[in-house]
């Protein structure tokens, strides 16, 4: 916990600094969520394809998808959502003239969740 997947167009590969998002995502995740440093694991994945309502053309995406602990407010996971907003806008630069479209969502993990550590 907490569980962070970042999904971006291949368009982003080269204006999206993943290594630094990443250090500051962690950050504000334990200063608002309360998250234990080094709990925070995030996953990048590369889509391929934007596409915006009928344009295929001049649109980059990237979602950003935290799954917490349950026991975290709708404040605070709003708080977190705008963080995550406020830091795609300082490390992700998309080329050309593109139209980013940045979103966020925290939700809780499924009471199932488990997690194993270890060699």
């Amino acid at each position: 916990m907490p569980q962070i997947t970042v999904d971006y167009s291949d368009n982003l590969a080269d204006g999206f600094d993943r290594p630094a998002f990443a250090r500051d995502l962690h950050l504000a995740v334990v200063e608002i969520a309360a998250a234990k440093p080094p709990a925070c694991k995030t996953r990048f994945r590369r889509t391929e394809d934007p596409v915006v309502g009928p344009d295929t053309e001049g649109h980059a995406l990237v979602h950003v998808h935290i799954a917490l602990l349950s026991g975290r407010t709708d404040e605070t996971k709003a708080r977190l959502s705008e963080t995550v907003l406020g830091l795609l806008r300082q490390h992700v630069k998309p080329a050309g003239g593109q139209m980013l479209h940045a979103s966020a969502e925290i939700r809780d993990l499924d009471p199932s969740y488990r997690k194993s550590e270890g060699e």
